[in-house]
């Protein structure tokens, strides 16, 4: 008897032989991303406490700044906090709005507004790039471990088995996308966007997940070869133009539309777009669900999504093993708002309970 696992497989390597055109003429609308028009957002997140003791809150500011892709604008908020200041991060460069608010105040708020434009990027990996090397700095970050996604051990045994008989930074990338891709599954009942254990996922063999899970898996892996690689985390905040629905918001609420994407660094190329998380988002989640891996959607997005990916989702931040300024606490990745009461941090996936909302708008001249 064949596995559903084995059938996954199987199917996967059979969609690699097919080609881009045939992929995209299988679509109504072909998904081919490519740098165009620039198209200008705003984000509005507000946050609306109960305290029951003294309270303060961390809200991500845009805070990459790539001339291909995504342009950071202007923040401004408005609060009855005592105290608000933008503090940048010293390792990564990420950027918050940290809210202090006085003691027995009854009902802290906080909304921000932030700007930013944004892109479709894609790389042409069959052409000889020019971009310069990667500082030896920035290499070295981007190559070590962190304290959920380690570089050795099971982690690099499974690397070097996905990677095995490629010779060039590219097609090992490549392989191990294909890897994760083809082993992992999206998870419906993983919380909010997961944790990011990459070592517990590999020890206990549960590869289920959602997007911090498996492209955390994928930028674990791949730094374990020694390919710089990061997690950029951020949220969607548009439809997707090429009309799937799992890849875009459904409304101007992006309460809970939170998604990190990987980028892998090449020499001559720079940091290329992956996301082998959206791929398996298109299997489970794309109408009517539950797809095979043949589907031309499906086949489509494994395609793309090494070295694409579409302008309608704004990355806030690369950040890992943050302390939040001000406080005790430490979180693996800055993508929702946070806040803490009384020293106890609140739980950032449950916005209802948390009492806080975003909204994203596209802004036309």
């Amino acid at each position: 008897m064949i596995s559903r696992r084995d059938m996954l497989k199987t199917g996967v390597a059979a969609a690699a032989a097919l080609s881009v055109p045939r992929l995209a003429a299988a679509q109504d609308t072909p998904f081919a991303p490519k740098p165009g028009a620039w198209r200008d957002f705003e984000v509005a997140t507000r946050l609306d406490l109960s305290a029951k003791g003294k309270a303060q809150a961390w809200i991500p500011l845009p805070s990459l700044r790539e001339g291909e892709w995504i342009k950071p604008g202007r923040n401004s908020w408005e609060t009855n906090a005592i105290a608000a200041e933008v503090v940048r991060d010293s390792k990564y460069g990420a950027e918050l709005l940290h809210v202090v608010f006085k003691d027995g105040e009854t009902a802290p708020s906080v909304e921000v507004r932030s700007s930013f434009s944004l892109r479709d990027r894609a790389e042409d990996l069959g052409t000889k790039g020019t971009v310069s090397a990667l500082s030896a700095a920035d290499r070295a970050l981007y190559l070590e471990a962190t304290e959920l996604m380690p570089t050795d051990g099971i982690v690099r045994e499974t690397a070097e088995k996905a990677a095995a008989g490629k010779a060039s930074d590219r097609d090992r990338a490549r392989a191990i996308y294909e890897w994760v891709v083809a082993n992992t599954f999206r998870d419906a009942r993983t919380r909010g966007c997961g944790t990011g254990d990459v070592a517990s996922m590999l020890r206990t063999g549960n590869l289920g997940g959602k997007c911090a899970d498996l492209n955390a898996l994928y930028v674990a892996l791949v730094r374990s070869v020694g390919i710089p690689a990061r997690d950029i985390y951020g949220i969607r905040v548009a439809p997707s133009k090429f009309g799937y629905k799992s890849l875009g918001t459904g409304s101007d609420v992006i309460t809970k539309a939170q998604h990190c994407r990987a980028e892998i660094w090449l020499d001559g190329h720079g940091w290329v777009a992956t996301d082998p998380a959206d791929v398996r988002k298109v299997v489970l989640e794309e109408p009517p669900g539950n797809n095979a891996v043949d589907n031309p959607k499906v086949i489509a997005a494994r395609q793309v999504l090494f070295g694409a990916w579409e302008g309608n989702w704004l990355g806030y931040n690369v950040a890992h093993d943050l302390v939040l300024p001000g406080s005790k606490h430490k979180v693996g990745f800055l993508m929702y708002p946070q806040a803490e009461v009384a020293g106890a941090l609140l739980d950032c996936l449950d916005p209802d309970t948390f009492r806080y909302a975003i909204r994203s708008a596209e802004r036309t001249a």
